[in-house]
């Protein structure tokens, strides 16, 4: 597995992010899922997505690209605990001992859709939005991973806003994570 890495403001500890929700949107979402599925085609590459806590907000943001069926593979909302051992793979045990919100999760669900769903790319989000915690994991804590060719690299997030400025911050963060990636990689073509 990959390593883990901070890309919002104000880092609060070794692989957490703290960020506020200011200037987050689904337009921001929009360009970033755009400039991702340009890298996607130029590297002759597809993602697929695995989100929990977002449902299916993160799979909207790639579909909303004109020509997305080239580069998107398509996605789990696995919003049960229990759907993201049988659909996406990730260890029932580990489940078990760390819950759905922890950064291993999140890096088995990334792994789970990249190989279920035969994509180059595999994106996940889980998390806390809100309105209450769950169990020991305040609202707006948040994983995302990406897992690829590379290996997978995963983010702890302290987000903060509403249920919704949280779901939508979890995007683009997602997003961001896959650009930061791509933008690694070297170009095929």
């Amino acid at each position: 597995m990959g390593s883990e890495s901070s890309a919002a403001t104000g880092t609060s500890a070794p692989g957490t992010s703290e960020a506020g929700t200011n200037g987050s949107s689904a337009a921001s979402a929009e360009v970033l899922a755009g400039r991702c599925h340009e890298l996607l085609q130029r590297q002759h590459a597809t993602a697929a997505t695995a989100e929990s806590l977002t449902g299916g907000l993160l799979g909207a943001a790639f579909t909303h690209q004109a020509g997305s069926s080239a580069t998107y593979r398509g996605g789990v909302v696995s919003y049960a605990v229990d759907l993201k051992a049988s659909l996406l793979g990730v260890d029932a045990g580990q489940l078990a001992e760390h819950g759905p919100v922890h950064p291993s999760t999140a890096r088995a669900m990334a792994e789970g859709v990249r190989d279920r769903l035969g994509a180059t790319y595999g994106l996940a989000t889980t998390g806390v939005a809100g309105p209450e915690p769950h169990g020991d994991q305040p609202v707006g804590t948040v994983d995302v991973a990406c897992a690829g060719p590379g290996g997978t690299r995963g983010e702890r997030l302290r987000l903060r806003g509403d249920r919704e400025q949280i779901r939508r911050s979890t995007v683009t963060a997602a997003l961001e994570l896959l650009l930061d990636v791509l933008q690694a990689t070297p170009r095929t073509s």
